[in-house]
């Protein structure tokens, strides 16, 4: 599932390709969107909000759209072959004279009034990457249930929008804390906001995603994917293991070694 600055870089990307010019071709293909045309309408903003993306059309509407886990957003020159998948993966399609913006396989899309927003992306913690990122806020929301462990709760979009799996994984380590500590036991737990912070700030312009010094395609991350690899840190061997309740467990990578269970 692409994380937040991943989406951060797409709309950076839609935003410079659509707006400023009048839509000249609008395709929404879910059933419930099958008889919106937003043709001639201008392309205000792509916004970003953690993993959602907002895109604002004149005449106050917003196209709301999430990537889940392989949903895609492709961007092509008005000659060029459409690369990102068959034609029945296409679930909406956004042209202007110059670009179209083709959505491969998107999980959720929705049209909305920009003033009601709130319905698809109030519920998120503060943004990672966003104008609204609060600290004390994010750190509030990630202590308020000091039993869960901390892997699931830096997960959980409600209490820091942005991080996924990869970022929860390289942030346990980093903290020296296992995925399975109750997040109300983290040793100074101020820490964990601030480092997601630095992380996504880092990453948010860089195509390929770095946690460690080093730039070595074999070890831009400390644990995330390295199951049964030696850590770079202490040469321990990587372990991997499902976390969270079914459905929305994911394989957690850490270092028993330099993050001891609780």
């Amino acid at each position: 599932m692409p994380e937040g600055d991943t989406v951060w870089r797409l709309a950076q990307r839609l935003h410079e390709a659509l707006t400023g010019t009048s839509l000249t071709r609008c395709d929404l293909r879910v059933p419930r969107l099958a008889t919106v045309d937003l043709t001639g309408r201008s392309v205000l903003e792509v916004v970003p909000r953690g993993k959602h993306l907002l895109t604002r059309v004149e005449g106050a509407l917003t196209l709301h759209s999430h990537l889940r886990m392989d949903g895609a957003w492709r961007i092509y020159a008005p000659a060029e072959r459409w690369r990102g998948g068959p034609a029945h993966q296409i679930r909406a399609i956004l042209g202007t004279a110059e670009h179209t913006a083709v959505g491969y396989r998107l999980p959720v899309l929705d049209l909305l009034r920009t003033a009601d927003e709130s319905r698809a992306v109030g519920h998120l913690g503060p943004d990672l990457l966003g104008p609204d990122w609060d600290p004390a806020e994010a750190l509030r929301r990630l202590l308020a249930d000091p039993g869960r462990p901390l892997g699931e709760a830096l997960l959980d979009q409600r209490n820091l929008a942005g991080i996924g799996n990869v970022y929860k994984c390289e942030l346990c380590f980093l903290l020296r804390a296992s995925p399975w500590l109750p997040v109300g036991r983290l040793t100074d737990p101020e820490r964990a906001p601030a480092l997601a912070k630095k992380l996504l700030e880092a990453n948010k312009h860089r195509p390929a995603r770095i946690t460690t010094p080093s730039a070595r395609p074999d070890r831009r991350l400390w644990v995330y994917g390295r199951a049964g690899r030696p850590c770079p840190r202490c040469g321990t061997p990587v372990r991997a293991a499902d976390q969270g309740p079914a459905p929305e467990e994911r394989v957690t990578y850490w270092c028993p070694a330099c993050q001891p269970a609780p």
